[in-house]
């Protein structure tokens, strides 16, 4: 288990030089490790047959833009050369974790064209939350596809899965076998739009008083996804918004919540919050279905390191934005996102990205960079941010990722 960076008191820069030491040992594992697994075959054996994806635009590789046609550049610009979907420049966690799985990208649920679900699918689209969007809740930009739908659409898959090897209908070779759903990886990266929508509204107190649903919500999915077959599920939990450049520049806060690396405390101390109540009901989960590997996997802590110590890790820059308008500290303006044009104060103003996104922790001042996704990805295979410990390296050959 990964230690937690919450702290500004002298046992929370202790834990830092912990992180760096488990830092040293990903860059071990690269080196060393990583490139003896590269000699391995194609062929190379892996317990999962597939990964099934629930979450929010962290992890969505086109869902949203799929539903809704309209994305343009520079997203995608580090890797896919283009837009693809995805809320990065390049691509997200769930991409690495494909690959090191040796899977191709997971195709969207809602794409209807180059669509292959041999090895699993992601329900994931852009500002999904975990509870359902209405309007005493949230306030409006939230996504139809909620956790709930989600797992409908999940549910769908498994009967048209079904459907299809049950007849004399030729089996679409994009399609996985029956027996999938037993053996894939479930994974969520989800509730931050659920933290984050309302936060201007009513406040850090008045999120608090919902979240225990949102906790209560993930564990019941994981529960029906059991009675469907899943039998290892990865959570992951919050990032620290508080050092997010578009929540730093939005939300209210006094210069005296700033802590030194410029993230605002309150905001990341109710994150912790979120993530323990979460870590509590997984256990609790965990003791429900004795079958199941029910994960809950820290990259709280990661962010929070690459946010905090950026140099550390190859980057350069934490809490300012590649993509967006402005320059500043933050390099974020609400008024203008990343790729979007806007007349402010008489004079176009373009939200363009950065010539060197491979040097920022935050792609848009919400989204992570490919260059941060690739580091977090390393570190959660790396096993140290696992609870409870999961053998990863043992169920799977792993290969590196590029």
């Amino acid at each position: 288990m990964g230690p937690s960076f919450s702290s500004e008191t002298s046992a929370g820069f202790r834990r830092i030089k912990a992180v760096l030491v488990i830092y040293k040992a990903v860059v071990v594992a690269v080196v060393v490790v990583l490139p003896m697994l590269a000699s391995l075959s194609e062929s190379s054996k892996c317990e999962f047959s597939a990964i099934f994806n629930f979450g929010d635009s962290n992890s969505d590789t086109g869902g949203f833009w799929a539903a809704f046609p309209a994305q343009s550049g520079p997203f995608g610009m580090t890797y896919f050369k283009k837009p693809a979907g995805r809320a990065s420049d390049g691509r997200l966690i769930i991409d690495f974790l494909a690959q090191a799985l040796r899977f191709p990208f997971l195709s969207p649920y809602l794409q209807s064209i180059g669509s292959d679900f041999r090895h699993g699918a992601n329900f994931a689209t852009l500002a999904s939350t975990v509870l359902l969007p209405n309007t005493s809740l949230f306030v409006t930009g939230i996504s139809p596809f909620s956790l709930a739908i989600q797992l409908n659409q999940m549910k769908e898959f498994k009967v048209r899965v079904n459907e299809f090897s049950s007849t004399d209908a030729p089996v679409s070779v994009h399609l996985p076998s029956p027996d999938v759903f037993g053996k894939s990886l479930y994974t969520f990266y989800i509730g931050q739009n659920d933290f984050t929508s309302n936060l201007a509204a009513i406040g850090i107190e008045g999120v608090k008083q919902y979240l225990p649903q949102v906790t209560s919500q993930i564990a019941g999915t994981i529960q029906e996804l059991y009675g469907l077959g899943g039998r290892t599920f990865f959570v992951l939990n919050l990032a620290p918004i508080g050092c997010y450049p578009a929540f730093i520049a939005e939300l209210p806060h006094n210069s005296s919540d700033l802590d030194m690396y410029g993230c605002m405390v309150s905001y990341n101390n109710a994150v912790s919050d979120y993530n323990n109540m979460l870590r509590d009901t997984l256990r609790q989960t965990r003791k429900a279905l004795p079958n199941a590997s029910v994960v809950y996997v820290d990259i709280h802590s990661v962010m929070l390191e690459l946010f905090r110590h950026p140099t550390l890790h190859g980057l350069m820059y934490g809490t300012k934005a590649c993509c967006g308008y402005g320059g500043g500290a933050y390099n974020f303006n609400p008024k203008v996102y990343c790729g979007n044009s806007k007349e402010i104060n008489g004079s176009i103003a373009t939200a363009s990205a950065c010539d060197d996104p491979q040097n920022y922790v935050s792609w848009d001042g919400i989204h992570a960079t490919e260059a941060a996704n690739k580091l977090v990805t390393l570190a959660i295979l790396n096993g140290s941010y696992f609870e409870p410990p999961f053998p990863i390296y043992e169920i799977c050959d792993l290969q590196p990722i590029g």
